[in-house]
């Protein structure tokens, strides 16, 4: 049941338990209950995922890091310091140490890339990818559980974002700002909730949430470790891939079910794939199978994660979700 609602909220993460309860054929209580226990017991959280260009000064980077002998998780645990680090994790291959560098506004880039990281004791080497297209983000993600009718269902609970999105984080109103710093923190605030925290009307407390999701600015997200719910092992898989398939590439591995992200980067690996699998024999099956059948694959590089210590922007306790770091939304 408590995967039945995390695939719900996959897919309508603002749909109400009354709602929902009817869709999966259970009653509210329990749809609260459940909600509840796996939201208190930091199993599950629903944030807002807020649109890139309100955000961040360019594009996202990946940081391949390699440490001295024994020093990776120390790394590791020193990288945590940085608000721009969005995903941090220990992994075996040619790299220790995976990271997503995200740069938030007023950030020196080129000093935290070029001197604060690489200066951090315990590192040998950092080796930096810019990403210039993400195919497919974690948001993306989801459990397979659901049957057509339901996932129906559950769409029509969705408010698409079907209009412009602001040209800068200064083109929003304080409200609008406000309120989007809410629904990061909880993308199920109802607007009664909303209303209570910013002490304003509830009519004008809904208007606001409309404009948010409706204009993209803030995407409302799941957030489960893959672990929690059967699929424990993460891979990183970079792809060096003949120039004219590149595009066949990242469609088709988009599309895949253990897709969390699939990158186009400035590197000699210009795909890389991350993924959630049940176990080695899903991952082989996997690099064997579905990569072994994409065109103009030329080599392969397969980074496997042993602790995955931020997604995000939430710190991990194994299976455990931390809060979001703060100061990603400024201005």
């Amino acid at each position: 049941m408590d995967q039945d609602i995390i695939a719900a909220l996959q897919i309508a993460p603002r749909v109400p338990a009354n709602a929902l309860g009817e869709i999966l054929g259970v009653p509210t209580s329990t749809i609260t209950r459940r909600l509840n226990r796996l939201q208190d017991e930091r199993l599950m959280k629903v944030v807002g995922r807020f649109a890139w260009p309100l955000i961040l000064s360019g594009n996202p980077r990946q940081l391949w890091i390699r440490c001295l002998p024994g020093q990776a998780l120390l790394v590791a645990e020193r990288l945590k310091a940085f608000r721009e680090i969005q995903v941090l994790m220990v992994t075996s291959g040619s790299s220790d140490i995976y990271a997503d560098f995200f740069p938030l506004l007023n950030t020196d880039v080129n000093d935290l890339i070029s001197c604060k990281i690489p200066s951090i004791s315990g590192i040998t080497s950092v080796e930096t990818h810019l990403v210039l297209d993400s195919r497919r983000v974690g948001v993306a993600w989801r459990l397979q559980r659901l049957d057509p009718g339901q996932s129906e269902a559950l769409e029509a609970h969705v408010v698409p974002a079907n209009q412009p999105l602001f040209a800068s984080i200064d083109d929003m109103s304080d409200l609008e700002f406000r309120t989007m710093g809410e629904l990061g923190r909880n993308a199920r605030a109802s607007a009664a909730e909303i209303a209570r925290t910013l002490s304003i009307g509830n009519s004008t407390a809904y208007r606001t949430i409309q404009t948010l999701l409706a204009t993209g600015a803030v995407v409302p997200r799941v957030e489960v470790e893959p672990g929690a719910v059967g699929y424990p092992l993460t891979a990183v898989i970079s792809l060096q891939i003949k120039p004219k398939n590149i595009g066949t590439v990242l469609d088709r591995l988009a599309t895949h079910s253990s897709a969390r992200m699939v990158s186009l980067v400035a590197g000699k690996a210009p795909v890389v794939f991350h993924g959630a699998f049940s176990g080695p024999q899903q991952l082989g099956n996997f690099l064997t199978k579905d990569i072994g059948a994409l065109p103009g694959v030329q080599a392969m590089d397969t980074c496997v994660s042993h602790n995955i210590l931020r997604r995000y922007w939430m710190d991990r306790d194994g299976l455990r979700i931390g809060d979001q770091v703060d100061g990603l939304l400024r201005r």
